[in-house]
């Protein structure tokens, strides 16, 4: 049995599980314990679980059991579940993988930590260890959610939805800043329901503002935008404020009034065409993200007939699609599971096709223009950036030949697009780097 007491830490899931894993990882290095980036040569590993959908929970469950593989080779002396599947399911994971040292659920830093011989540093709470790019950092701005989807298990493991005070998180948006954070890409189950419940109102108008007041942030990205009740006044911000940028992720579901009255959205397909028809007035060159589900229990051809032609009106900047798939104790529960798994597949993948088409068609309009570019590292040939168009992870990227020319990684350029694909948009350095 080995007897180091490196610490490896498993993120998966989203990036709020990202968030997670770095203020335990910072907490844990402030305790002075070790950490290492490699399950292979630690000795304690710590498993941040996901069990949003069920290929998340077969992801979890499938690095639990390599882990406890490690652990009866004698490989590693600890094993560590926390997060959502072990919020969700820790009685039963208990039972099937009694191997696992310890459960937790979400957040439970305190408890982690004392398993682990430390303790939780109040006074460091607002402080993480990066584990994205130094200039790219995630800020969760509340956690939970009071949204009744019929679809969605967060509340199941996530609980109400919690704001983060304002002052805490400018603290932490600070202490991002210090270490050379540049772009802050907000989070959470909602970001539009921020402040509800500890100042009586939605303030994330608010939030943006003061969050962009802060020496060294320049982009403020908004993620997790739910449509129902989104804020006039953050349309505003987004049009006005220069470091909050001209993109917004709306995860709209879908778009037939009959799917998203059993869906429980709390809006239908007028209104959410009024919406984007709204941001698009307001701010022209704004990028829309959202998300859609194919195959939900109630979702017959005419109604995915109806998804698509508003997929092919509307010409979103970037869509995901995901397969509908059936969660215990939710209320679509009930419904079944009666559309069949190829033609859930089959429609997601027409969705991508469709998209992929209109991504094209968008990203050959931008041939010939400037845009100001975040350089995120090096690979092959080329400089890899994001402009404001781009989120990480999710969205395309825009290549830059190196052709012998000093750039620095975490830095602003501004470049010239000559060419695309589908998703990714190639261009060249105009010489000049932006001012800030």
């Amino acid at each position: 049995m080995k007897t180091n007491d490196k610490i490896n830490i498993i993120t998966l899931g989203c990036s709020k599980n990202t968030v997670d894993s770095e203020r335990l990882m910072h907490q844990i290095r402030m305790n002075n314990l070790k950490l290492t980036d490699e399950s292979e040569g630690a000795g304690t590993i710590i498993i941040n679980t996901c069990g949003f959908i069920e290929a998340a929970k077969e992801e979890s469950i499938n690095t639990i059991l390599n882990a406890v593989a490690l652990k009866q080779e004698g490989k590693i002396n600890k094993l560590i579940v926390a997060g959502c599947l072990s919020e969700r399911y820790k009685s039963e994971l208990q039972k099937e993988i009694p191997e696992v040292d310890a459960y937790f659920g979400t957040e439970n830093y305190e408890g982690i930590l004392k398993e682990l011989g430390g303790e939780l540093k109040y006074n460091l709470l607002g402080e993480r260890y990066l584990t994205t790019p130094s200039h790219t950092a995630y800020l969760k701005i509340s956690e939970g959610c009071d949204h009744p989807c019929s679809f969605c298990a967060i509340p199941l493991m996530r609980g109400k939805h919690k704001s983060k005070r304002m002052e805490d998180l400018i603290r932490e948006a600070e202490f991002l800043a210090r270490n050379n954070t540049k772009e802050l890409i907000l989070i959470a189950q909602d970001t539009t329901d921020y402040g509800k419940d500890i100042y009586d109102k939605r303030v994330l108008s608010e939030l943006l503002n003061k969050l962009s007041e802060i020496d060294g942030i320049e982009w403020i990205r908004l993620m997790y935008a739910y449509p129902s009740h989104f804020p006039g006044d953050v349309i505003d911000v987004i049009a006005e404020n220069p470091k909050v940028l001209n993109y917004v992720d709306i995860p709209l579901q879908h778009i037939s009034d009959k799917v998203l009255k059993s869906m429980r959205r709390g809006v239908t397909g007028k209104r959410t065409r009024e919406l984007i028809s709204k941001l698009r007035d307001r701010i022209p060159d704004i990028v829309i993200r959202t998300t859609f589900i194919t195959g939900y229990p109630n979702e017959t051809e005419d109604d995915f007939q109806e998804l698509k032609d508003f997929i092919s009106e509307t010409k979103f900047e970037r869509i995901g699609a995901f397969t509908f798939s059936m969660e215990e104790n939710t209320s679509s529960f009930i419904l079944g599971d009666p559309v069949p798994e190829k033609v859930k597949i089959e429609r997601k993948e027409i969705l991508m096709e469709l998209q992929k088409e209109i991504s094209f068609e968008k990203n050959k309009e931008l041939i010939g223009k400037k845009l100001k570019v975040l350089i995120e590292r090096t690979e092959g040939d080329f400089y890899i950036g994001r402009s404001y168009r781009d989120a990480p992870e999710v969205d395309g990227e825009i290549l830059i030949p190196l052709n012998g020319i000093d750039v620095k990684e975490g830095n602003f350029y501004y470049v010239k697009v000559t060419d695309c694909n589908e998703y990714d948009l190639f261009a060249k350095f105009t010489g000049k780097e932006s001012e800030k």
